[in-house]
């Protein structure tokens, strides 16, 4: 089916809806001029704006180039759960190449206000009309009429649902390129009637919590996550929010770029996009790139120039402008060895070939199968792990690295015999099989991998799956089955095999045990595109110039460094040393004279919990940033265990960070939050410790709940016991008791306790000083990025034998005397607030605190006469 019509769109058309009756009120402004970077170009000027529309504040800004003239307009929306902020460099990029572009926050996005309508009719897209009414009324702007501005839509993810919509609402946009998107949402979320539950749950979490959204949206949510099955109601309040509900009203050009490593809007979704629009009669480009929104190269700078070069074409009108092919897909092809990224390279056809073109049977063999779908659906197979972004699954599966799994017992299979010779898939594979259950309905997973020769390796192309609900299964039924579209090559050698699984992570299946019997019931059939060539697209100049380039500019680099770049070797006098700071130093930018952290030097030992204390500013974050090899310091150096610290260095896997404001899929449980964190490292299950991480952390029971019923301490302790995964030789705590009570504090710092007993260092910062003086062994103190004083707890505290503990209430006599009985306790007595202990010349206050764990006593504090914010207070002068 050739979706590239030969006919060029007139420039206008027929018929427009009628002028929206409330105007637009521009509440604030402030202009702002920004130069490009080429002398050759205009200035870009740009006027931030807040307009009312309809009683919602929507936060914009107007880009301009100082050329004279009118021109046609671009409105660029961003993504979900982002802003404007998200597209300023395409929408200056686009005003320096001769369009008037409007940027803006979605309602409930940025500083816009209202509830989030997930693209509502009302909503957001009659916003989209408002500002369309506002660029009508600019004098920069080309009109075609009065009120008619030449305007296009662009936008990515949920600004590409909003781009097809304004299509399909407003007759006035004249094109489009909507990018990594869905047409029918309740498909995309609701796929044959089974519920995406990791993604829908990552979508109300990025738009800030179900309360955000319209009631309406939040009821359905909340309905849906609870029963695991969605309902007509839902399908029917997404389906009026998506594009597929005005695909008739479409008939503007449109550029379709889809994501091939996206299991929330996979290609599918495109594919039906593009079929309906060229019904319309609308020309339509179809481009699969490389990542989407599970990661992997979104090819930003290639498909902005063609999205570029599609407006060039249908908004002034360029005839000569080059909009590229019919149908292009990105294809990996191999590693780069130098930064160990993949290389990507380009297929392209004259016409869209669809998902079914020239179908290729492929011989399956295998059995009856019998499997079981255990109670609760647990544990469920893993494929794409929602929500990872760049780097996720999907991209690693495009490099031929298996990262899925199918648990025994949970799954049938069906493999070929080896392919004879190369085979490329382009398109959706499907088969049919025979289902019976032993219950009324059964949920499976289909997926076709790719095995290698003697079963060496399994890879599951872009890490999707199709999700089948088999009603009536009890009595058997024949399946249809349409698999993922994907494009993928099958060398020779390998086999297909497809597999049918009960159970997926990133789905709800019946929480009921039942077992399932799959036969087949033909061959497996998979689209083939041979017109779809590498041939078809010369490469442009700078393909060629540009590596050597790039080789002549490394080589000026390697002489340049002075060896910064080489590794020192490691050092075996410090093999046993969790942690050696040597001379430490970060600017603020490599030109100035302020430093973030300077000359700062200290050494930390196993089974210390080591305090980072300062005031803000005086380069904690920073220091840690540098520790976890996320940052580079200008002078000085880290080494663990011996290793000089480089970003990715292998010793950072002995090295585990818990960072403020660690999030988890709610409706999972704590359990299953830690086993997909895990999973998506890639180490071997069996070196998680997960069970022992689990201990120190402390949550008993309540592993087996979905997060979201858990406490503000809960959810700290599991970000704490993800930090613990693979009992990390040291461990680095940012923060971890804020916003926590009184004794989740309590319960923070013993688990932090516990984890350091057994040999390990802990490194915690926090501005809770008595928190910090009751659970550190070490304090380092820093002021403006300097080191003011480094030793122990007691030493800088001040020394004192006499302890004053604060309990939550009044200590029993009983438990008083089993105080006054421990090791290095010399005395201990009751008073108003707790215990008063003194300690005698083995005691410390460290193991006090442990043995008062152990005994159960409600400890709120222990402190000396003198107080850390004392000493504190003291040695930084007053700066905090």
């Amino acid at each position: 089916m050739d979706l590239r019509l030969p006919v060029l769109r007139g420039p206008r058309k027929p018929r427009r809806l009628p002028a929206a009756v409330a105007a637009v009120a521009v509440l604030a402004g402030a202009g702002t001029w920004t130069a490009v970077a080429s002398d050759a170009a205009p200035a870009v000027h740009r006027t931030d704006r807040v307009m009312a529309v309809d009683g919602v504040r929507l936060d914009t800004s107007y880009f301009t180039s100082s050329a004279s003239g009118r021109r046609p307009a671009v409105l660029l929306a961003h993504g979900f759960g982002g802003s404007k902020d998200d597209v300023r460099q395409q929408a200056e990029d686009l005003a320096s190449d001769g369009y008037a572009v409007l940027t803006w926050s979605a309602r409930g996005f940025g500083r816009s206000t209202g509830r989030i309508g997930l693209n509502a009719p009302g909503g957001e897209v009659a916003d989209v009309s408002k500002l369309i009414d506002w660029l009508a009324r600019q004098p920069q702007v080309r009109l075609d009429k009065a009120g008619d501005p030449r305007v296009g839509v662009a936008g990515g993810s949920y600004g590409g649902a909003i781009s097809l919509l304004a299509a399909g609402h407003d007759d006035r946009v004249d094109a489009i390129a909507p990018a990594i998107t869905y047409w029918n949402l309740a498909d995309a979320l609701f796929p044959d009637g089974v519920f995406k539950k990791l993604w829908t749950g990552v979508f109300f979490n990025a738009g800030g919590g179900c309360d955000r959204f319209e009631t309406a949206l939040c009821t359905m949510y909340q309905r849906v996550a609870e029963s695991g099955t969605p309902d007509s109601a839902a399908r029917a309040l997404l389906e009026e929010r998506s594009p597929s509900a005005v695909a008739g009203r479409i008939k503007v050009p449109t550029l379709l770029v889809q994501g091939q490593t996206d299991s929330l809007f996979p290609l599918g979704q495109a594919d039906a996009a593009a079929r309906a629009i060229h019904a319309g009669g609308a020309p339509v480009d179809v481009d699969w790139i490389a990542g989407g929104h599970d990661g992997g190269d979104l090819e930003g700078g290639r498909v902005r120039a063609r999205v570029t070069a599609w407006f060039d074409r249908y908004l002034k009108g360029d005839k000569g402008a080059d909009t590229g092919p019919a149908f292009r897909v990105t294809r990996t092809g191999g590693v780069d060895s130098t930064d160990g990224a993949a290389r990507l390279r380009g297929a392209s056809g004259t016409s869209y070939p669809g998902l079914e073109s020239h179908e290729r049977s492929v011989a399956l063999t295998g059995p009856e199968q019998r499997f079981d779908n255990p109670a609760g659906a647990s544990p469920p197979a893993i494929s794409a792990l929602p929500g990872l972004g760049t780097g996720g699954l999907a991209q690693l599966s495009a490099l031929g690295v298996g990262v899925s799994f199918d648990f025994p017992g949970q799954y049938a299979s069906f493999d070929s015999a080896p392919v004879t010779d190369d085979l490329t898939i382009t398109g959706s594979p499907t088969a049919t099989v025979h289902v019976t259950s032993t219950r009324d309905d059964a949920v499976l997973f289909a997926k076709v991998y790719d095995v290698g020769p003697n079963g060496t390796q399994q890879v599951l192309p872009a890490q999707l799956v199709t999700p089948i609900r088999v009603e009536g299964a009890r009595s058997g039924k024949d399946v249809a089955i349409t698999l993922p579209a994907i494009d993928h090559q099958v060398q020779k050698g390998h086999r297909l095999r497809l597999v049918l699984a009960s159970t997926d992570l990133g789905y709800a299946s019946p929480a009921a045990p039942a077992t399932y019997t799959v036969s087949l019931k033909g061959d497996l059939r998979v689209p083939t595109a041979p017109a779809v060539t590498t041939a078809a697209a010369t490469l442009p100049a700078w393909v060629w110039w540009l590596p050597l380039a790039g080789a002549a500019l490394a080589l000026a680099l390697l002489l340049t460094a002075r060896g910064r770049t080489t590794t020192p070797a490691p050092d075996p006098e410090l093999a046993d040393v969790p942690l050696q700071i040597t001379d430490l130093g970060k600017r603020y930018a490599k030109s100035s004279d302020r430093y973030a952290v300077k000359d700062l030097s200290f050494q930390v030992e196993k089974g210390q919990v080591l305090g980072l204390l300062g005031p803000n500013g005086a380069g904690k974050t920073t220091t840690l940033r540098m520790l976890m090899g996320l940052i580079t310091p200008d002078h000085g150096e880290i080494r663990v265990f011996g290793h000089a610290i480089r970003p990715g260095a292998p010793v950072l896997s002995r090295v585990g960070a818990f960072v403020e404001g660690a999030g988890f899929l709610p409706h999972l449980s704590g359990r299953e939050n830690l086993e997909l964190y895990w999973a998506a490292t890639g180490r071997p299950a069996e070196d998680a410790h997960l069970d022992e991480a689990l201990a120190i952390a402390g949550l008993g029971d309540a592993l087996a709940r979905a997060v979201r019923t858990y406490s503000q301490g809960m959810r700290q302790r599991l970000a704490i016991a993800q930090a613990m995964l693979g009992l990390p030789d040291l461990l680095i705590l940012d923060e971890p008791t804020n916003g926590l009570d009184p004794p989740q504090i309590r319960e923070m710092r013993e688990v932090m306790i516990r984890y350091a007993a057994a040999g390990r260092t802990v490194i915690v910062s926090s501005h809770l000083l008595a928190e910090v003086e009751q659970s550190c062994t070490h304090l380092v103190v820093m002021d403006r990025g300097r080191l003011v004083q480094a030793g122990r707890v007691g030493e800088i505290v001040g020394s004192g034998d006499t302890l004053l503990v604060g309990t939550a209430g009044p200590v029993e006599e009983p438990v008083v005397e089993k105080v006054a009985a421990l090791p290095g306790v010399a005395s201990a007595v009751r008073t108003d607030d707790g215990l008063l202990v003194r300690l005698d010349a083995d005691g410390s206050a460290r193991r006090l605190v442990a043995e008062l764990v152990r005994l159960d006593v409600p400890v709120e504090s222990v402190g000396p006469h003198r107080r850390l914010e004392d000493a504190f207070l003291t040695l930084i002068g007053g700066s905090a």
